[in-house]
């Protein structure tokens, strides 16, 4: 039996959030999108919309999209299902980060959930907004991409952590993430992975999802290992995916909590941030294995690992 760092068996995933005969989409939260990017030398927008997809997919009743202004059109072209909330900018693009954190205040109220960082690019209004959002800690928060990298940038960006953070990195975001809280660990080699997010999620007070083969999630005292997954899911905008396969959990299982856990009942009815994000990571590599079933290992495109999520949790419900 392989074990976890802290010599205990990787932890067991907990079961789909469930969907009430009565529910409505309020029944299963809203996940607020922030990304994209409208300014030299990187105008991006699919990242955003990607993860924006997959939260949908995966259940979330509502998706609202906080993109640059100029890029608004355009996302709800692309997600006619997603309330497309458009960011002020400046005359070269850039957010303008006090205009935005006035817009992001508004749409945070009608969100369960926030995902930020997925084609978000770099400025330092950019950097403004994220440290902002870690800052407040008023709703679950899913720092992806960029938005790692805008963390990761300050000095002792941990102590301005608040509230549930759940930071997704591949090996090199993670590179950043070390250095930037002084851990000494290795992201890369498969065997120290596990020790790497176990730190990385102490000295944060976070959870780290760990991308890669075998992707390591962990909460500083628990980890999880996903054995599943493999070369298919190595394409663009994957991530992304999988930034909004867990605000789209994390809504769920937050309404669920509203709905139906006394105070008592609380801790023993939802599932712990770390569980939750497991759980997306191992529905993120199910559905590039049932891809890879039918296909291969290479050309699968990432809005459809988010289009097998629903043939992925019916199986899994199934089961």
């Amino acid at each position: 039996m392989t074990v976890s760092p802290n010599g205990l068996p990787f932890e067991s995933l907990p079961t789909l959030p469930a969907r009430p005969e009565a529910g409505h989409k309020g029944s299963f939260g809203t996940v607020l999108v922030i990304g994209g990017c409208a300014h030299l030398p990187r105008q991006m927008l699919g990242g955003a919309m990607l993860a924006a997809r997959a939260a949908l997919r995966v259940g979330a009743g509502r998706v609202i999209a906080a993109v640059p202004s100029p890029l608004a059109a355009e996302a709800l072209a692309i997600l006619p299902e997603a309330t497309v909330v458009p960011l002020p900018v400046d005359a070269e693009g850039a957010l303008l980060a006090s205009e935005s954190a006035e817009v992001l205040d508004a749409a945070m109220r009608d969100a369960t959930s926030v995902v930020i960082g997925p084609a978000l690019g770099r400025s330092p209004s950019a950097e403004s907004v994220v440290m902002r959002l870690v800052a407040i800690g008023e709703k679950p928060l899913v720092v992806d991409a960029d938005a790692i990298r805008a963390f990761a940038a300050h000095r002792e960006p941990a102590r301005d952590l608040r509230g549930t953070v759940i930071f997704t990195p591949h090996p090199g975001e993670a590179a950043a993430l070390a250095e930037a809280v002084g851990a000494m660990v290795d992201c890369v080699e498969r065997s120290t992975r596990p020790a790497a997010a176990m730190e990385l999620a102490q000295r944060l007070g976070a959870v780290v999802v760990l991308k890669g083969a075998g992707t390591i999630t962990s909460d500083g005292l628990r980890a999880w290992r996903c054995e599943r997954g493999g070369p298919v899911l190595a394409t663009g905008g994957s991530g992304d995916v999988l930034a909004g396969i867990v605000g789209g959990l994390l809504a769920q299982f937050e309404c669920g909590r509203r709905a139906t856990a006394s105070a008592a009942s609380k801790d023993a009815s939802v599932p712990l941030p770390g569980a939750i994000a497991a759980l997306a990571v191992e529905l993120h590599a199910r559905a590039g294995d049932l891809w890879a079933a039918a296909h291969g290992d290479a050309g699968l495109l990432a809005h459809e690992i988010a289009d097998l999520v629903p043939d992925v949790m019916h199986a899994m419900r199934s089961a």
